[in-house]
């Protein structure tokens, strides 16, 4: 339990004025990020725990696939990414550099494609090492020419990046269709899944698709076709009667939405593995380049989505697999009510040893201001204890998503929260 008297974020009543994004002002107002500077947010309490949730979702999706976790250096050698030329042209506008006092510099990473292929250079060197999936959740840094989107286009925002190397390209293709499944089921999980659709993209060099996992959301900056019975999306920039044909859809049963990209997967080809020398021997002895993929996904900017398409006008809405908290108890106790406390005590206890995480506003403010709070908070659930229903075996509860309290038992209680 966690007592929102100690807690040191705080609500706003207003919105801040620098910001246009709907994610970032309700974000601001409920106290879960602080910005810094454009496209820069720090993560305070409630919003690390939503953070830490989508995470725990994450990780155990990557790992019912094969994927181990590692933690890569932000800090990039120069080097490395000139080889697969990176480290200029066109990337210029995505670094930020660093110069070292002893002279040099170095990048601070925005993928780690180079950086992860050079580390398994020293572990992969035969056919009996492949395959291996490495994945991170990390720190990236993009140097953003707009950063007017909230968490939903930062220049600092926290990404899990997955890398595959494989020996064949049917293995490559086989682990490829296990990231789109679990994507799919990470999105499910948090929330989003009726809302994301596998869309189709350029594939670039190494394949003639890639694909995006687009959440429709009004703010988005993509816009994409859907077909809702089959639950694909073609991106507009790769939208011809050519890629229609290939995919089997038709024009007429295509509806334009306007989304966000939260993931995407992409196959590598040898484009790392050649221009780093991560080499491996078959068989016969004969060496081959290392076959790779790569699969992003937005933690952040998930969080955002949400906030996006599920906040409203009295604040957050989460759900309740990402919510900070399972329960808020808003205790009414007035001045010499010490019945209401000990009521709340034996509550918590009683949660708790379910295994529920409680936030308990046990300010001394109005019941006005506690509701508005709570509201704007957006956990999914709120118990009010007051001294209506002291004396009760019954508790005051209200969904964030319905507009009336219903009056419920304790195991009734616990059932709605394990739902």
């Amino acid at each position: 339990m966690l007592l929102q008297s100690q807690l040191f974020t705080k609500t706003r009543k207003e919105s801040p004025s620098d910001e246009v994004a709907k994610n970032a002002r309700l974000l601001i107002r409920a106290g879960f990020v602080h910005k810094e500077v454009a496209g820069v947010y720090s993560l305070l309490p409630l919003g690390f725990r939503v953070i830490e949730k989508i995470n725990k979702i994450i990780r155990e999706e990557m790992n019912a696939i094969g994927g181990q976790e590692v933690y890569l250096s932000v800090l990039q050698n120069p080097d490395l990414w000139k080889r697969t030329d990176r480290w200029a042209g066109e990337a210029d506008e995505i670094w930020f550099r660093t110069q070292l006092k002893g002279g040099g510099e170095l990048g601070l990473g925005f993928t780690h494609e180079e950086a992860l292929t050079n580390i398994m250079r020293d572990h992969i060197s035969s056919y009996k090492d492949l395959p291996k999936y490495a994945y991170q959740i990390q720190t990236k840094f993009r140097n953003e020419a707009r950063a007017k989107s909230g968490v939903l286009r930062g220049r600092e925002f926290l990404m899990k990046d997955l890398y595959s190397f494989c020996k064949t390209r049917e293995e490559q293709d086989a682990f490829y269709e296990l990231v789109q499944e679990a994507y799919m089921k990470i999105f499910t999980r948090i929330g989003l899944g009726d809302r994301t659709y596998l869309t189709f993209a350029s594939g670039g060099v190494f394949s003639k698709y890639s694909h995006e996992f687009q959440t429709l959301c009004d703010t988005g900056e993509d816009i994409i076709f859907v077909d809702e019975e089959k639950r694909i999306a073609v991106n507009k920039e790769v939208l011809n009667d050519e890629v229609l044909a290939d995919l089997g859809l038709s024009r007429d049963t295509l509806v334009k939405k306007t989304a966000v990209e939260t993931g995407n997967i992409f196959s590598l080809g040898t484009r790392f593995s050649e221009g780093l020398g991560l080499l491996f021997r078959d068989e016969k002895g004969e060496q081959h380049p290392v076959i790779m993929g790569s699969y992003g996904f937005g933690p952040t900017r998930v969080m955002g989505v949400i906030a996006e398409v599920y906040g409203d006008e009295k604040g957050l809405s989460w759900p309740a697999t990402v919510a900070p908290f399972d329960a808020h108890i808003v205790s009414l106790e007035k001045e010499g009510e010490s019945d209401v406390s000990r009521r709340v005590e034996e509550l918590v206890i009683k949660l708790e040893s379910e295994g529920f995480d409680i936030l308990y506003d046990d300010r001394n403010l109005h019941a006005g201001e506690k509701f508005a709070d709570s509201d704007l908070i957006g956990i999914p659930v709120r118990i009010v204890i007051s001294s209506k229903n002291v004396g009760t075996d019954l508790f005051e509860v209200k969904l964030r998503t319905e507009n009336d309290a219903k009056m419920l038992s304790y195991q009734e209680l616990v059932s709605l929260l394990k739902r």
